[in-house]
């Protein structure tokens, strides 16, 4: 039997795992903290566990981070990391520092199935989903090589953002565990405010999620009107926006926080106009909590897109703002190492042909003045 490593379970998975070796349900916190808390690999550094338990998971058991392909720094501090997931996949992770926080973008699957318009993971097709192991492995890397670099015990990241390579809940039951892992008290002890999915909108498991471990969360919306947004985001002709919506409201029931946040990735005159700023102000004021993050587009030569230009973007802006929708326009970070919003592509084996569908005729919309 293959050694199991032990990054793939949250709390409840290794205390049942230790009780499979005839060991108690406390030694599993004990392992727990050892592995998330200190950053132990090796279990003869684990000196409060019993050396016949140290014993049995030598032979069963191990904690491997996933093997570092490259790391690139920005100018702006920003780190990104290409991990190697096996069978000529990789995908990325970045961590953002900023004065009063720290944030790690995880990476939930080797590319993307969804195909949006704007993204590059979209662009690289899709090969498989992440196991729940190497979905916590770039947290426990990032964390514990950010403590040494730092020469510090204090805890580096204070928040984590499931915006990474593919969408998360495209892979719910791998996440699910991982998320609980950056919860735990006992592992990062992330609170639920903290620990943000992103979602281009799959409604059944935003349902699932509100029950089973409600985090913050971000919605990809991107265009007011359901014609614009199903060339932007195809999966919202299997879930039109009006069902979308419904489902962020069910979700705010249980949210940590009082709103939802929606992702509007800026394209010039494709979303952009001040028009279409009214249009979103129709759809959603009164209607959802929510505030709105504008996100200049990050230009790839597959995408066939334009960045708006800063005065379009702060029109629309003003439109929202006046109506009394909180905006903020997000800060590019990361751009010079391809590390910004929508960037991360990796190396995707695509079993998807991509390549092929996603060549498409230019995004049709009326341009508003």
């Amino acid at each position: 039997m293959d050694a199991v490593n032990l990054l793939g379970f949250d709390l409840t998975g290794l205390a049942a795992y230790c009780e499979e070796l005839g060991e108690k349900k406390f030694r599993a916190t004990q392992l727990f903290r050892w592995i998330h808390q200190k950053g132990a690999s090796d279990f003869e550094q684990m000196s409060d566990l019993a050396k016949s338990l140290r014993d049995k998971l030598k032979g069963r058991a191990h904690i491997t981070a996933l093997p570092v392909i490259s790391e690139h720094v920005s100018a702006d501090g920003t780190i990104k990391w290409l991990f190697d997931v096996g069978a000529g996949n990789a995908v990325e992770a970045v961590f953002i520092p900023e004065d009063d926080r720290g944030t790690l973008c995880v990476s939930s699957q080797a590319g993307c199935a969804v195909g949006c318009r704007f993204c590059s993971t979209g662009h690289q097709g899709f090969s498989r989903n992440l196991t729940t192991a190497e979905i916590t492995a770039q947290l426990w890397f990032a964390e514990h090589a950010l403590r040494k670099r730092q020469n510090t015990t204090e805890r580096v990241i204070s928040n984590v953002v499931m915006m990474g390579m593919g969408e998360p809940l495209q892979n719910y039951d791998q996440l699910v565990p991982a998320l609980k892992t950056m919860l735990d008290d006992h592992g990062y002890g992330l609170s639920r405010r903290r620990v943000t999915v992103s979602t281009s909108g799959v409604v059944p498991m935003i349902d699932r999620l509100r029950e089973d471990c409600p985090v913050a969360l971000a919605v990809s919306l991107h265009a007011p009107t359901d014609p614009l947004r199903d060339q932007l985001v195809p999966l919202n002709k299997k879930y039109p926006i009006a069902e979308l919506l419904a489902a962020c409201n069910r979700y705010l029931e249980k949210a940590p926080r009082d709103f939802i946040t929606f992702e509007y990735c800026m394209l010039q005159e494709v979303n952009d106009a001040p028009e279409q700023a009214r249009e979103l102000v129709a759809l959603l004021k009164h209607k959802v909590s929510c505030k709105i993050n504008l996100i200049p587009f990050n230009p790839f030569p597959a995408s066939g897109l334009v960045r708006s230009t800063n005065a379009r973007v702060q029109a629309f802006a003003d439109v929202l703002i006046q109506a009394g929708i909180v905006t903020t326009v997000r800060k590019t970070r990361g751009d010079d190492i391809d590390a910004a919003c929508g960037q991360l592509a990796g190396e995707v084996q695509d079993r998807t042909r991509a390549h092929i569908r996603m060549v498409r005729a230019p995004v049709t919309v009326a341009k508003s003045a």
